[in-house]
């Protein structure tokens, strides 16, 4: 498995064979250019995940590329978007994406809960060898190979980002959702992920951009 991350919650994982591009947002950069994308995936229909400026061009770009999302997404954008519901199980050439979740994490008792498809990638026996969550906590029932772990969100306390780490208990996790933090900071929320999450779990970071093999 081979991720780039574009910043925020925009990763790139080739995988089986197959790309896909997640959550190109706002917050996201350097994804404008790629081409060759299998599948676009996006989580949910906020911004830093879906940047309504310049999605257009990355669909035009990547034309063969199947385009799924959360269903709300999917019904406000129709043409090629396809709903992934919490359950679903598609196909992409010898890569298999599992839905999970459904829902958003609340961000306040008075902010309407949307739709978060939780994106899981890998093969029947195998079917997440990465989870992209998207803004949820949500625990895949199965072993997970790489998480791409929230780190900071206006609607999570780091204490919550440290039990969902424990819950999972990926064998890596890679740190996803920091464009909201200011840089000399991002240590502070890295570090009690890398100090307190479960043992066994390797904690890396890929600056933006970069890419690794997992």
């Amino acid at each position: 498995m081979r991720i780039a991350h574009f910043g925020h919650s925009c990763i790139l994982v080739e995988l089986h064979g197959t790309k896909v591009l997640f959550d190109p947002g706002t917050f996201s950069h350097g994804f404008e250019g790629i081409t060759g994308l299998d599948a676009i995936a996006v989580t949910h229909q906020h911004p830093d995940h879906i940047d309504p400026n310049r999605i257009d061009a990355l669909l035009e770009a990547n034309p063969q590329a199947r385009v799924l999302s959360d269903p709300q997404t999917a019904a406000q954008r129709g043409g090629r978007w396809e709903a992934v519901h919490a359950g679903n199980v598609l196909r992409l050439g010898d890569l298999q994406i599992t839905g999970g979740g459904g829902r958003h994490a609340v961000i306040h008792p008075d902010i309407p809960v949307i739709d978060n498809t939780v994106f899981q990638l890998g093969t029947a026996d195998d079917p997440a060898q990465l989870v992209h969550p998207g803004d949820s906590l949500w625990v895949p029932p199965v072993q997970v190979g790489v998480l791409a772990i929230p780190a900071a969100a206006p609607w999570m306390r780091i204490s919550e980002a440290v039990d969902y780490l424990r819950a999972v208990a990926p064998r890596t996790a890679l740190p996803i959702h920091f464009g909201i933090i200011q840089e000399e900071a991002r240590g502070i929320y890295f570090g009690r992920l890398a100090e307190m999450g479960p043992e066994g779990t390797e904690f890396t970071v890929l600056e933006p951009e970069n890419q690794r093999e997992f």
